[in-house]
């Protein structure tokens, strides 16, 4: 004689979806900031398409479906697989762990192939590389230098002026120049720096022999003052190239 298998019985038909969410969101599995927010993202805007007090047990599988096909329907893959991971995570969390009447991620909202991207960040010898050929225009090496040392959008960088450029924290960029952040070259990046140049316009350059710098800059002109660009501090006299 066969034992009868024990059936556990689904509570929870009058848990709201935000209560659900709420308690998912509280659990131990999204402690760290980052998972949070990203759970929190995807899980709060289905809730709100769905309806935030409409009772989680009457909410059908295809409806789940249809809300992530609305709001993400149209992402990339990566965008679409990361938001339907953390909703179908929630709900399989309601199931197992609550046993509350949950739906579930239908089949048909499955998960999309990725494309690896292979791009790759250009090497800084490149650059300089570029940047030392005499047959380019000096307006686009200077382009060329701070798109790469301040990370900044081509358009943002085609919109500054050279009032945008702080002359005292090192040829750093004003904040509001560029919606943001002030945008620094790092000071141990010790080259010419063409946005300066571009000031006076005559492709100038000078040897420093200040501490720690030790740079060397040679071209056909001295500049209006012999201060190092980065420690700011005078050459001795008589150190400009000719």
């Amino acid at each position: 004689m066969t034992a009868t298998p024990k059936v556990a019985a689904l509570r929870g038909g009058h848990v709201t979806l935000a209560a659900a969410a709420d308690a998912f969101l509280a659990t131990q599995r999204t402690a760290n900031p980052n998972t949070h927010r990203a759970y929190a993202s995807a899980i709060d805007r289905v809730v709100t398409l769905l309806g935030r007090d409409r009772p989680l047990a009457e909410v059908a599988d295809a409806e789940v479906g249809q809300a992530l096909a609305e709001l993400w329907g149209a992402s990339a893959p990566a965008t679409w697989n990361r938001n339907r991971a953390a909703v179908a995570s929630w709900l399989l969390w309601c199931q197992a762990k609550m046993h509350w009447a949950a739906p579930s991620v239908p089949a048909d909202a499955e998960r999309r192939k990725e494309t690896a991207d292979e791009t790759r960040a250009v090497a800084k010898t490149i650059i300089h590389r570029l940047l030392s050929r005499r047959g380019i225009p000096l307006r686009e090496k200077t382009l060329w230098r701070m798109l790469y040392e301040t990370a900044a959008r081509a358009a943002e960088i085609l919109a500054l002026n050279v009032e945008d450029l702080d002359l005292k924290r090192g040829a750093g960029l004003d904040a509001a120049a560029l919606g943001g952040a002030a945008h620094t070259p790092p000071e141990s990046n010790c080259h010419p720096q063409p946005d300066r140049r571009s000031l006076y316009g005559c492709g100038w350059s000078w040897r420093c022999m200040c501490t720690p710098c030790r740079c060397t800059y040679r071209r056909r002109c001295p500049p209006p003052t012999r201060a190092c660009p980065r420690c700011h501090s005078r050459s001795p006299a008589g150190s400009a190239g000719s």
